[in-house]
């Protein structure tokens, strides 16, 4: 047997980011997290750092640190992110900027950063988190819509650059899901959107693993550039 595989997971103190730690542990994976905050819990096959996944210097360490200690890095999934529920009108600048910096810079940075040390294997795969919100176009959610948005365009574009170095990279669109990052929303808008799915349920971490396991399975080397949507948009 080979050494464990590697996988990178931004914004993993809690929520999704938590659980996917958990389900790859699991597995077996040699997991490394991030998040601004400590954890607290604790595995012997994960190791955490501290840092804001916009900070280009934070980030470029953090993949150094990788890089000295496992030697590679196989998988990468891009999950931290804020949301905001406002009117436009009503949004200040100071949150478009934390947004538009936690959500989309930090994806492209560790996407950037992730692919060149992929690259020197000839083998990679990574995985960044959307939303439904994007092609349900919901008022209020302008600016997260958006930079998740640009989430899907960097992936589109970067599953071409990137294949010839044997690095694919797809995205998920999670429905909501009953975590801190929707607690801000009403409850009746979040019921509105439900009602539109196909489906209509709150989306569940399981959900989202599923599609997540699809993506980075030694099989799925031909799917590149996708972004699949959950619940029936």
């Amino acid at each position: 047997m080979g050494d464990p595989q590697v996988m990178l997971i931004t914004g993993t103190r809690k929520g999704i980011g938590e659980q996917l730690v958990k389900h790859y542990v699991t597995k077996g994976f040699s997991v490394v997290g991030c998040s601004r905050k400590d954890v607290d819990y604790k595995f012997d096959n994960y190791q955490h750092f501290c840092l804001d996944v916009s900070d280009e210097l934070s980030v470029k360490k953090i993949f150094f640190e990788i890089k000295n200690s496992y030697g590679r890095l196989d998988y990468l999934i891009n999950n931290a992110g804020i949301g905001l529920a406002n009117h436009s009108l009503l949004t200040p600048g100071t949150s478009i900027h934390n947004i538009m910096n936690t959500n989309f810079l930090g994806t492209f940075l560790f996407c950037r950063e992730g692919a060149r040390l992929m690259k020197k294997n000839s083998f990679g795969r990574i995985v960044n988190l959307t939303t439904v919100a994007v092609p349900l176009k919901l008022e209020g959610e302008a600016i997260y819509s958006a930079s998740k948005a640009a989430i899907n365009s960097l992936t589109q574009i970067l599953g071409k650059e990137l294949a010839e170095f044997g690095v694919t990279i797809n995205a998920v669109g999670p429905t909501p899901i009953k975590t801190d990052l929707i607690r801000s929303i009403p409850e009746e808008k979040i019921e509105s959107l439900i009602n539109s799915l196909a489906i209509k349920r709150y989306g569940k971490v399981r959900d989202v693993i599923n599609v997540i396991d699809f993506f980075i399975n030694p099989e799925s080397d031909y799917v590149t550039g996708q972004v699949i949507y959950l619940g029936g948009v």
